[in-house]
């Protein structure tokens, strides 16, 4: 029952994140572009533009850690699970996804009491609340903990890795090894 509702909810929730990261690399890379543009070649640097660089990699960061559990490319947990098998696999897929349900419900409670304490604070240079930098953290976590649950009760189902492929993370791993 769980299983039902959790994987089709993921894989909306996942893919949205992705774009929305995607989004905010886009916009700060935009962003970094105009202020060099109107520091180096206008000569009158924009006051905004470090701000949303700033704003656009937070939220980015934080968007992006749900596609990253989902597709295996956390590095240590990659290599990790890699080496496992059989019952091992499955206790250490367990421990996997109680410390990032840990993590996030950690980092999503202070990240909520953080945007409450900021919320009349204003960002210098965009005049809007600092909150919305911090609303980063519980939103990305809330994310990120449906991808782990997903990434327990589906293993197998990495959107960017082929059956019996490497996922980025292993590939360099070994590599590196």
């Amino acid at each position: 029952m769980i299983r039902s509702f959790i994987l089709p909810v993921e894989r909306v929730t996942t893919s949205a994140a992705l774009v929305a990261a995607e989004a905010c690399l886009t916009i700060a890379c935009g962003a970094g572009l105009w202020q060099v543009i109107s520091r180096f070649v206008l000569a009158d640097p924009a006051i905004w533009s470090e701000a949303l660089v700033r704003l656009s990699l937070i939220w980015m960061a934080m968007l992006g850690f749900s596609p990253a559990i989902r597709r295996g490319a956390l590095m240590a947990i990659d290599l990790a699970a890699g080496l496992a098998k059989g019952t091992a696999k499955k206790l250490l897929d367990g421990v996997i996804a109680i410390s990032i349900l840990t993590l996030c419900g950690l980092l999503g409670f202070y990240g909520i009491s953080m945007v409450g304490r900021v919320a009349r604070q204003e960002m210098a240079g965009l005049e809007i609340s600092i909150a919305w930098g911090y609303a980063a953290i519980p939103v990305g976590c809330a994310l990120a903990a449906v991808a782990a649950l997903a990434a327990f009760l589906d293993p197998e189902r990495a959107p960017s890795i082929p059956a019996g492929a490497q996922s980025p993370a292993s590939s360099t791993a070994t590599e590196i090894l």
